[in-house]
């Protein structure tokens, strides 16, 4: 996938973690209980960090000319999906087995995460 598209899509992750956030904050803070809210916080954070990771790894791509950087950044969107949007769907309608497939989001983020140390030492 070209650097464009995945800077797009990075933007794009954090345009709507920020969106998440207030959401958050502000329209779900009276319609849920503690613990779903800060289930909640969670799945931003993890949106937020992994948005800059894309831009980040996406970045470093051009640096490195290393297509697995570009991998790495489609794996956190991945991860970004499965991750924060089990646990997006789980406060927002109850439903507790989407808990069961979080896990794999954050596989997905250890993987990209390691695929961007392995391009760093395979570029030296």
């Amino acid at each position: 996938m070209p650097n464009r598209y995945l800077v797009i899509i990075a933007a794009l992750t954090l345009m709507t973690g920020v969106a998440a956030g207030a959401f958050g904050a502000h329209g779900l803070k009276r319609a849920v209980d503690a613990d779903m809210l800060a289930i909640w916080h969670t799945a931003v954070l993890y949106q937020l960090i992994h948005g800059l990771g894309m831009l980040l790894a996406t970045l470093l791509a051009a640096h490195f000319a290393s297509s697995l950087l570009n991998t790495a950044a489609a794996v956190m969107f991945a991860g970004v999906l499965v991750f924060s949007g089990s646990l997006y769907v789980l406060v927002l309608t109850g439903t507790k087995w989407l808990g069961a497939i979080t896990p794999l989001g954050g596989v997905a983020f250890i993987v990209a995460w390691a695929m961007v140390a392995w391009a760093a030492y395979r570029a030296a």
